[in-house]
């Protein structure tokens, strides 16, 4: 045994010698005669530097094609999640109002997508990001994307901005639909999504993610609190106070929901598509940091605005109300859709549970008001979008670009939120109170008052969304 472990010693020592002398030539070689042959190295040489220069040329061009693909993807996937949020709206809608209205409810929500799908193609996307020259008010107008076919150069990526931009102006309509919902005449439903769609909600696009004039005053707005929902909430009181309240309607005892599973699980669906709403927003897949916490910020502000919602709603009238529960999450999205790259996690919940307060104490002023507001539209969307619009200029984070009133940021930042929210709900209340006013005027804004004694559902449409539980009742007028 001894034997054989000398043996392997004597074995080693005679490797380690050789790897030395080995080693050793190479070290020569490197200083020695590599040495004189600096000066004109061989043409081999030269060539093969050339070539592993222009194979790193390549791999970093290969990389960032990989990186922009990567960011398309993701925009359209988040595009896809924004479009499914139609079906929560619709569901939430249908479960929030009166039975006699579900039918209608649902096709008006389908019809915002298609409605606004056409314009926005046609007019609205062209405004929204046509060129900001000039005072930033109104934009030089690009029609029908630009003739974009799809073989032209940069044409997949103006459809992609498209598509998703278009999933965005589809929310908008939807939350409008909501407010005014059970008496709205379904042409007029058309007429007014294709205004918002075609004008008033791409203008409020181009002044802020278009680079017009509340941009240049320093207003952010990250994925649409004021941009998307305070418009749609704005142009929802305004269409429910020009129709008035619907019939049989008690002033301080709204209906009962007609079914408060499907407007949960349209809830669901709502919040699952925030994170396309939000996330999205940030147009690509490269910072990972942001990434992470903007889909934190949504949870949580989801979360804390259903808990204060409904915490609040118990200790003003006891009982746990089921329909404040849901707004309540839903206004914490709202509420954090502005700032949600630009507050800490804290701050989300922050946000979060003061628009669920706010939620509550809306809907009673606008009860107080008499505006027949049928899902709180207005409180959810408009109220609480101006609420988390404003709150970046007071908690917004300076390491995150949001130099805010409490982190060392003074108020130029509030100062512009401000300005952007006022100058917003000014534009949209005015062009959509003289719209209303004229569809008024041509008497296809209200519902025939027939509708209101049998249903619109079966007046406008022949249809009962359970036709073996609730019967369609004759018109006077067949």
């Amino acid at each position: 045994m001894d034997k054989r472990k000398l043996g392997m010693g004597s074995k080693r020592k005679t490797a380690y010698r050789l790897i030395s002398i080995l080693f050793g030539l190479v070290i020569l070689y490197s200083f020695g005669f590599g040495t004189i042959a600096q000066d004109e190295p061989p043409a081999e040489d030269v060539a093969a530097e050339e070539v592993m220069e222009v194979s790193a040329a390549d791999a970093m061009a290969a990389a960032e094609a990989v990186q922009h693909n990567l960011d398309h993807v993701w925009i359209l996937l988040a595009g896809f999640l924004v479009f499914f949020m139609q079906a929560g709206f619709a569901m939430l809608e249908g479960g929030m109002i009166r039975e006699t209205g579900v039918v209608n409810s649902l096709a008006e929500n389908f019809m915002d997508a298609c409605v606004t799908g056409i314009v926005f193609f046609i007019v609205g996307f062209g405004i929204a990001f046509g060129s900001a020259e000039g005072s930033g008010f109104f934009p030089q107008v690009e029609l029908f994307l630009g003739g974009a076919t799809g073989a032209g150069e940069g044409d997949g990526t103006k459809f992609v901005n498209f598509f998703f931009q278009f999933a965005f102006a589809g929310a908008a309509a939807t939350i409008a639909t909501g407010g005014m919902a059970e008496r709205t005449n379904f042409a007029g439903k058309l007429i007014y999504s294709a205004i918002l769609g075609a004008i008033i909600y791409p203008v409020v696009v181009f002044w802020t993610w278009g680079e017009g004039w509340l941009y240049q005053q320093g207003f952010v707005d990250f994925a649409g609190s004021t941009i998307v929902h305070m418009t749609g909430g704005i142009v929802a009181l305004t269409g429910a106070y020009m129709l008035g309240p619907r019939a049989g309607r008690e002033w301080g005892r709204p209906p009962e929901a007609s079914n408060l599973g499907i407007a949960a699980l349209g809830t669901f669906i709502l919040w699952f598509g925030w994170y396309g709403f939000n996330v999205g927003s940030t147009l690509g897949a490269g910072d990972v940091n942001q990434l992470g916490l903007v889909a934190v910020n949504t949870t949580l502000a989801a979360a804390a605005g259903a808990l204060g919602a409904m915490f609040l709603k118990h200790w003003l009238t006891g009982g746990w109300n089921m329909s404040f529960i849901l707004n309540g999450s839903l206004a914490g999205l709202v509420g954090i859709t502005a700032g949600c790259a630009f507050v800490t996690p804290i701050g989300a919940i922050v946000i979060g549970l003061l628009s669920g307060v706010v939620l509550v104490y809306s809907m009673r002023f606008v009860e107080s008001m008499k505006i027949d507001d049928a899902v709180g539209a207005f409180s959810v969307h408009g109220a609480c979008g101006a609420f988390g619009t404003l709150m970046i200029g007071i908690i917004g984070s300076q390491s995150l670009g949001a130099a805010s009133l409490l982190d060392g940021g003074g108020v130029e930042l509030l100062g512009a939120q401000i300005v952007g929210v006022v100058g917003v709900a000014i534009w949209v209340g005015i062009t959509s109170f003289i719209m209303f006013y004229v569809l008024n005027r041509m008497e296809v804004l209200h519902v025939d008052p027939e509708a209101d004694r049998i249903g619109i559902d079966a007046y406008e449409h022949h249809a009962s969304v359970w036709p073996n539980i609730l019967p369609l009742r004759e018109s006077d007028e067949e």
